[in-house]
């Protein structure tokens, strides 16, 4: 689910992208690259509020400060445990509950998550990527300081929880499951199971059936059962949405000695984050009209709503009597802001507001890209994100991934529909002068046709056609098969700088997973260059040694049902041509992807008036 609460004018984001970007520790002076990418579902801001147990008498326990969320309340109702990304990565902090004493907890470029404290309040269990870039849980005793891996596995782990004796921590987790993609799509769903394992690490065991999805567990006050939220892999995907039909979650619990359950909702509905309360009380999030709120129903069944509002994480104190949540703030408009990489010689510019694969002008100062609510317009910008225009609008499709010549004088882009969508849905390959003049059709009427490159020396473009790749030359109109016809989708090529070769994405693997090759423009020399299930998106360096690209090898970093986003598990790496030096750029729980790498230095990007303030 999004909404738009409220958002910064370009103008703003301009002077955070100028003075922000500077204040990321992996983002210091010796950086040399610059990577743009489309990051939409993240929220601009996240704020943490506190409120009655209701969710009555709300108030912000924390001035906003950018990105806080995923709160919890210790056991003795003294801390809020939060993640921040205040300081670049997400990192655990804590908070006393009328807002003072912010003590920084982790400090680690991994991604630390979802952290929630012992009831002796001696030991924080989180998630992290530390070390395999993968989530799992880990602690960290608070008085050393000293973190330890506590769920090593090759799946991931999500969402620990305390038993109130401290001798267990319960947490959700993909591993041994075998989810597949969303029919007829390529977004993958996810299969979770609750476990329980002992903080020394032994004793690990399953305690849900093992099929479909359980989440979010949390145990009730005499350790007895565990309360979680279920549904199927393909209900998580329209709970996310906030669908409350086809999306229905129920809040379940379970006996974690006899294994017997207990139904505690029914009917349709979007309901997860459940936590049981004292005297049968039951709280949870639950979806109303594509809002959050936070539900408390009472042991005599009676029912108290929040007001509805975009809110995440909702974690009551242990007397039931408050409860702390963060709420999301998403742009009204196209913004242009700083992001944390794990790569010091990198720094990152995402782009929100419904902005897509964005492209730089050989010139370097403008930005062709991809916006609208349903991805119907092309805009050119500065890369500061300023003097944004329409150039051209789509009122029947997509108008998707714009590509400069190399004068400068014309776009090419993709216009209809794509994905997947229909038995053959029509596309086509479009040029258009940077003025928005010219519009002109190069690919077969009737095809799909799309996600076009130009050679450096500008007499040939490659695009995808029904899902093959093909040269077209523009002073004879000869269009030239580059790959062979089949039932695989090679899609989103890109000419190198020098012109030796095209990088693309394809499933030709046969096991309707993506991964990018690399061919001659003459055809040969096709290999694979990544084996990883899940990579796209792939874009040159301006010296044509390296490429970086969006993946999915890391899997999740949360629930999927608990996600604002369609592809939650994109992150961005870079690798060399050769296919050695493979690096990690970005570690978050959103949809990373359609990166750019620009040639100029980051001082040439932010406008002059912004640079000077």
């Amino acid at each position: 689910m999004k909404a738009a609460c409220f958002g910064v004018p370009l103008q703003v984001a301009a002077y955070v992208l100028a003075a922000l970007l500077l204040s990321f520790p992996a983002v210091a002076s010796q950086a040399q690259h610059v990577v743009m990418f489309s990051s939409d579902a993240a929220p601009v801001h996240s704020q943490l509020f506190i409120a009655k147990g209701d969710g009555t008498g709300e108030r912000p326990l924390l001035p906003l400060t950018g990105l806080d969320y995923s709160p919890s309340i210790s056991a003795d109702g003294q801390w809020v445990i939060f993640t921040s990304e205040r300081d670049g990565s997400a990192d655990i902090y804590r908070v006393h509950l009328d807002g003072s004493g912010v003590e920084r907890l982790t400090d680690d470029p991994a991604y630390d998550d979802q952290a929630v404290l012992s009831p002796d309040g001696k030991t924080l269990a989180f998630v992290s990527s530390r070390g395999t870039g993968r989530a799992h849980i880990w602690l960290l005793d608070l008085a050393s300081r000293r973190a330890h891996l506590l769920t090593p596995n090759s799946g991931s782990d999500f969402r620990p929880a305390w038993s109130p004796d401290g001798k267990w921590i319960a947490f959700s987790s993909d591993r041994d499951s075998n989810a597949s993609h969303l029919p007829g799509r390529w977004e993958l769903l996810q299969s979770l199971s609750v476990y329980v394992i002992r903080p020394d690490g032994s004793d690990l065991r399953r305690v849900t059936r093992g099929r479909g999805v359980a989440g979010s567990p949390r145990w009730s006050p005499d350790g007895k059962r565990i309360y979680y939220y279920e549904t199927t892999e393909l209900g998580a995907w329209y709970a996310e949405d906030g669908n409350e039909a086809r999306g229905s979650t129920q809040i379940v619990s379970i006996d974690v000695a006899e294994g017997s359950l207990i139904q505690h909702t029914i009917g349709d509905g979007v309901r997860f984050a459940p936590q049981p309360l004292p005297h049968g009380a039951l709280g949870y999030l639950a979806t109303v009209k594509d809002r959050n709120v936070i539900r408390l129903v009472q042991n005599d069944g009676s029912t108290a709503n929040s007001q509805p509002g975009d809110i995440h994480g909702a974690s009551w104190s242990t007397d039931g009597k408050q409860v702390v949540y963060c709420k999301f703030s998403h742009p009204e408009s196209p913004e242009v802001l700083p992001a944390f990489s794990r790569e010091p010689g990198f720094r990152l510019v995402r782009l929100t507001g419904r902005m897509f694969f964005p492209a730089i002008s050989p010139q370097g100062d403008q930005i062709a890209v991809t916006t609208g609510k349903k991805f119907e317009s092309l805009a050119l910008m500065k890369p500061d994100g300023s003097d944004r225009k329409i150039v051209f609008t789509n009122k029947d499709g997509f108008a998707l991934a714009p590509s400069w010549s190399p004068d400068g004088k014309r776009i090419a882009f993709s216009q209809g529909m794509y994905f997947r969508a229909g038995p053959h849905p029509v596309g086509q390959v479009k040029l258009i002068n940077a003025d928005g003049a010219g519009l002109q059709s190069i690919s077969v009427e009737g095809t799909n046709s799309g996600f076009p490159s130009w050679s450096p020396d500008g007499q040939k473009l490659v695009y995808e056609q029904d899902g093959h790749l093909v040269v077209f030359t523009t002073a004879t109109n000869h269009r030239t098969n580059l790959t062979s016809p089949g039932a695989q989708r090679d899609n989103f090529p890109k000419w190198s700088p020098q012109g030796d070769w095209i990088v693309f994405t394809s499933d030709r693997d046969g096991d309707e997973q993506f991964r990018i090759y690399l061919i001659r423009p003459d055809g040969t020399d096709l290999h694979k260059l990544t084996d990883s299930p899940g990579d796209a998106h792939c874009t040159w360096s301006p010296d044509g040694k390296s490429l970086v690209f969006a993946s999915a090898r890391m899997g999740f970093k949360d629930e999927r049902a608990l996600s604002t986003d369609a592809q939650p598990y994109g992150e961005l790496f870079v690798i060399q041509v050769d296919g050695t030096g493979l690096r990690q750029l970005t570690d978050n729980q959103w949809e990373d992807g359609t990166p750019i790498w620009f040639a100029e230095p980051l001082g040439k990007l932010a406008s002059s008036e912004a640079s000077q303030r």
